[in-house]
């Protein structure tokens, strides 16, 4: 382990690592500033005053399920009303779109990091979501439609960039280090809400919400243009990486050097039928797709609970709502640590690991959720047992999210792509679920059912995958390979 240490200060890994967790944070920077912006964007007063079903026209009784939080409260609400009048089903379909692309591209993204570049597939990701955020306000100035085009549009690159990070994560991610980089690489994701949250509540508020979106796409073109000259897509392909690190990369992973004329070898097929019989696939879909029911209630709707329900103003939403973030980004990185730390000593093996970090992304987040929906209107409960519950969602990082790679590393990029597609379901389920439930009807009851019914999707989770997950590799991983030797990690259907 010494000898690998050797040689450059910041080793090759640790900047692949550091990049491909930026980018992540960027994607989904980029995915949840609308969650934000779109508080500033709607005009509350407007929408108020509304036509009635009998024809009649005035201001609409409404009350709110907390009260103000002072004097000031109520006399700012007008000052962070936005111009266009989006009732609570229209802001579900605009939040949503994202996610009726990002299920689309899912195959595509891995297909096309193994045949050709995952370093590439991944910087097309980045770059088109930065692209369109840019584009933004214009849409939203013509037409809400345009608006769900573009997000529509930016979900279908955001789709290729899992499938292609796992493939990267396949060459970068020595067995002794798996654990760390990959939770460290897909912490990203929390700590880009972290950052785009607050963020996007100082822009909103000071700037207007426009700028939401201006500097934050042109941060993430500084991204792309560093991603082209410092990452790369394999030990094997690095122009500067250190020899000795070189060499202990192929050595921990059996990296095939690349032939002499450059051209990749045949692929092996994807044995379909073994997988879809196979338990522990079943066990990592479920868990994923039930994950992510709860990971975007909190991802896409907490800043409308903390506006509509305890009544946060645009500021003190953002930053409230990127607290379990940043929480979650930290117990991520403790937590993989100290699974590393058991499975190294031999008290746990690779399956327990998995199973306890699934059982904490998912029970504990549950019971949170349960207790949220008794709380009232007591603000410093609800925001203290959101960030837990957030907060503990992080163990799917190192739990069900990463188990793809030990069933079947040869098959990595494959496996991510079809249980994120069938996980990203959720996605434009979710504001469309909340959308319509509390439509006209932003009161406790509704959100209690909304909480509830995450809860008890959280309870599937943990039930089915605590009784067929496994850590270990199976059998029709190497069925098609030559002496049972790997292939090229995360190979992609077939051909």
């Amino acid at each position: 382990m010494a000898d690998q240490q050797k040689g450059p200060m910041i080793p090759a890994r640790y900047i692949f690592t550091f990049f491909a967790s930026a980018g992540l944070a960027i994607l989904y920077g980029l995915k949840v500033n609308l969650s934000v912006a779109i508080v500033a964007m709607v005009n509350h007063t407007g929408l108020a005053e509304t036509t009635h079903d009998d024809g009649s026209h005035g201001q609409a009784n409404v009350t709110y399920a907390c009260p103000a939080q002072g004097p000031s409260n109520s006399t700012n609400t007008s000052e962070q009303d936005g111009p266009f009048l989006w009732n609570e089903p229209t802001q579900g379909l605009i939040l949503g779109a994202y996610f009726w692309g990002y299920i689309l591209t899912q195959m595509l993204g891995g297909w096309l990091a193994e045949k050709h570049s995952a370093k590439w597939v991944f910087w097309t990701s980045v770059i088109v979501n930065a692209v369109l955020t840019l584009i933004t306000p214009w849409a939203a100035n013509v037409h809400f439609g345009l608006v769900i085009a573009v997000r529509f549009v930016e979900g279908l690159g955001a789709g290729i960039s899992l499938p292609a990070m796992h493939v990267l994560l396949s060459k970068w991610a020595p067995p002794t280090e798996k654990g760390r980089i990959s939770s460290f690489t897909y912490a990203g994701m929390s700590l880009g809400t972290v950052i785009s949250l607050p963020f996007s509540g100082v822009l909103a508020g000071k700037l207007g919400w426009a700028w939401v979106f201006y500097i934050q796409g042109i941060m993430s073109l500084v991204w792309c243009v560093l991603w082209i000259f410092l990452v790369f897509d394999s030990p094997l392909t690095h122009k500067f990486i250190n020899p000795v690190e070189k060499q202990f990369l192929i050595d921990s992973m059996n990296l095939k050097a690349v032939p002499a004329d450059g051209v990749k070898k045949q692929k092996v097929p994807v044995p379909w039928l073994d997988v879809l019989k196979s338990m522990p696939f079943w066990a990592i879909a479920v868990a994923h797709t039930c994950g992510n029911w709860g990971w975007y209630m909190f991802l896409v709707e907490l800043p409308t609970y903390m506006k509509q329900i305890l009544r946060f103003d645009i500021a003190e939403n953002a930053s409230l709502s990127a607290l379990p973030y940043l929480a979650m980004w930290v117990f991520s990185i403790i937590l993989s640590s100290i699974m590393d730390k058991l499975r190294k000593d031999g008290i746990i093996d690779q399956t327990a690991a998995r199973k306890i970090c699934t059982g904490i992304s998912s029970l504990l987040p549950a019971i949170c959720l349960v207790a949220v929906s008794f709380s009232g209107c007591n603000r410093p409960a609800a925001v203290a047992l959101m960030t837990v519950g957030v907060m503990f969602v992080s163990g799917m990082y190192c739990g069900h999210l990463t188990n793809h790679v030990d069933i079947a590393p040869n098959y990595a990029g494959t496996l991510m792509a079809l249980t994120n597609t069938v996980a990203t379901v959720p996605g434009f389920i979710v504001p469309i679920f909340v959308g319509e439930l509390t439509h006209g009807n932003q009161s406790h009851e509704r959100w209690q059912i909304i909480f509830w019914v995450t809860a008890v999707i959280y309870i599937v989770q943990l039930v089915f995958y605590t009784i067929f997950a496994s850590g270990e590799e199976q059998p029709w991983n190497k069925k098609y390979t030559k002496d049972g030797d790997s292939v090229e990690a995360g190979e992609f259907l077939g051909h």
